[in-house]
């Protein structure tokens, strides 16, 4: 990402965050509608600490897009547990558009094609490093050992 798509983000950060309920709700309502097999993932999950969880996830995300000592290991992280979770390659690109469009949704006219495109390359960004630990099983305790 360039600094000034980095500050395109993060000046764009404090509305969405006063709106991150309405944000959350939109994303995973539009993700639901576009991606059948992404809604059975979240079958038994507590929808409202769900979207809690999500809204703090891109706190992080936008206070560290320009730290990589802080990012990579955080979104890693993530990757790891959404690999547990049953999440797949082409779920990205479903989140990628409920994403963008929730944020278009929220932020109305706020949401320029310069805004809408620094939006994109974050999550560009994030989803190429949680798409590494889909492809990285990990890796078996040694001697059983957790």
């Amino acid at each position: 990402m360039t600094p000034d798509q980095i500050l395109l983000v993060r000046s764009s950060w404090p509305f969405i965050a006063a709106n991150a309920d309405a944000l959350t709700l939109h994303f995973y309502a539009h993700l639901f509608e576009i991606d059948n097999s992404a809604a059975q993932l979240f079958a038994g999950v507590d929808m409202m600490s769900q979207r809690k969880k999500v809204a703090q996830a891109l706190a992080v995300v936008v206070k560290v897009l320009d730290d990589p000592d802080q990012l990579l290991p955080a979104v890693a992280a993530l990757g790891k547990r959404h690999a547990n979770y049953g999440v797949e390659h082409h779920h990205f690109d479903s989140i990628a558009e409920a994403l963008i469009a929730a944020l278009a949704a929220i932020l109305g006219p706020r949401f320029t094609p310069q805004l809408q495109a620094a939006w994109t390359e974050a999550y560009a960004l994030v989803a190429s490093i949680m798409r590494r630990a889909l492809i990285r099983p990990a890796l078996p305790a040694a001697n059983g050992q957790a």
